[in-house]
């Protein structure tokens, strides 16, 4: 990677970071307080973007190696089902699970923005544009359901204690435990034909040219070692062409 794309590449991480904590702080200018919004899915994916862009960030600066390919995966699908569900569940007038949207403040309604819309597209471009590629395996995609369902129980749980849920559509005392049931099989099939279209793209980005991605050598530039022939003189080969030095160099070399 060249100075300059690093550079690019942590200024991008360094505003998702930014992104991500303006939208908690502005949003918490509203009603609820900062721990009222922990439980809520939203903020606990932003924060796990920033967490991991502001890593990603410093390992760029630092010209190391950005954090697994795996985790980074996870956290943009998080994400990306953070925006989507704002998008075309929560604030779709026409879900059966929409949530009037109230009178926000100018800061409070741009930091829901920054929530649910601009750290989303941060981060799906830090992950199509910055990410290495060809890691990602189909399986990928079930594993990362285990966050979503172990936030299911979460919501569960904490719905007994204190008689409410984050999300209409995990509301057991309206839906029932079934409905609730239901829901969460399609949402987890949905996810999971997501995670799936996350691996499809990696695949399909890997097939760009090398230099279009990570600035390197070239594909075709196999290293080169000193072998020593019979001879004794050293000559070149190419590691891995099946190419032979010239037999008739070290006959030469003994005339």
């Amino acid at each position: 990677m060249t100075q300059r794309r690093r550079r690019t590449v942590v200024a991008l991480r360094v505003v998702t970071v930014a992104a991500a904590l303006a939208g908690i702080l502005l949003t918490a200018l509203g009603p609820a307080t900062v721990p009222g919004l922990l439980p809520y899915f939203t903020i606990q994916s932003n924060v796990a973007v920033g967490l991991v862009a502001g890593h990603a960030a410093w390992r760029a600066w630092r010209a190391r190696p950005d954090p697994p390919a795996v985790l980074r995966g996870a956290i943009t699908l998080y994400i990306t089902i953070t925006g989507a569900v704002y998008h075309l569940v929560l604030a779709n007038p026409a879900s059966p699970f929409a949530v009037p949207q109230p009178d926000r403040a100018a800061g409070e309604a741009l930091g829901n923005q920054f929530l649910h819309t601009v750290v989303p597209l941060l981060a799906l471009a830090d992950w199509a544009f910055a990410d290495r590629r060809g890691r990602l395996r189909p399986r990928h995609a079930a594993w990362w359901l285990a966050f979503p369902l172990a936030y299911l129980a979460f919501a569960l749980v904490r719905g007994l204690v204190v008689h409410g849920y984050p999300y209409p559509f995990l509301d057991a005392g309206e839906l029932g435990y079934g409905g609730v049931a239901l829901v969460a099989v399609v949402l987890a099939v949905a996810f999971w034909l997501l995670g799936l279209l996350f691996v499809g793209a990696d695949r399909a980005l890997a097939g760009r040219p090398r230099a279009a991605l990570h600035d390197g050598p070239p594909a075709g530039d196999a290293p080169r070692q000193r072998v020593t022939g019979s001879g004794g003189g050293p000559r070149d080969a190419v590691r891995g062409t099946g190419s032979r030095a010239d037999p008739g160099t070290a006959d030469r070399g003994r005339s």
